[in-house]
């Protein structure tokens, strides 16, 4: 399983012209599902999305965590996250879990967030979306739970 996070001021998902998720200050995580991944691996992402520290303390380092801040969580499902580009110039995505194994291990991952009281707005799965992120810092962090 591998997430792209995200410290965003806010960030918000469209799907159809339509706002399908938007969040204020917090983190946009970018969810890849892989074969093989398990509930194992969405429980320890989850985990390290919320405890991660992340924000700055009143010193201004990075001190503090998602949940020590109340922030807000936008989930997007991104399949691509799963593809490879070590051959050729078309990317492969035959690691990728299929949609619904996908989406069942996505929606776990989604709710283990939710369990910590923390607010969390989703895409749609499987949907074309425009991802509007106004990232903070930057601040970007690539999880692998196979690393």
């Amino acid at each position: 399983m591998k997430v792209v996070l995200q410290r965003v001021k806010k960030a918000r998902v469209e799907a159809d012209g339509r706002i399908a998720g938007e969040i204020g200050p917090g983190i946009c995580l970018l969810v890849g599902i892989e074969k093989g991944d398990t509930l194992q691996d969405a429980e320890s992402l989850a985990r390290k999305a919320v405890e991660l520290r992340i924000f700055p303390d009143a010193e201004g380092k990075m001190n503090l965590s998602l949940a020590d801040v109340g922030g807000e969580v936008l989930a997007v499902s991104q399949f691509t996250l799963a593809g490879s580009v070590k051959k050729g110039r078309r990317p492969s995505f035959d690691n990728a879990e299929g949609p619904e194994r996908a989406a069942d291990l996505f929606n776990q991952f989604v709710d283990l967030i939710r369990k910590t009281g923390l607010r969390v707005a989703t895409g749609v799965f499987q949907a074309m979306m425009d991802v509007h992120i106004l990232n903070d810092g930057p601040v970007t962090f690539v999880l692998d739970s196979k690393s």
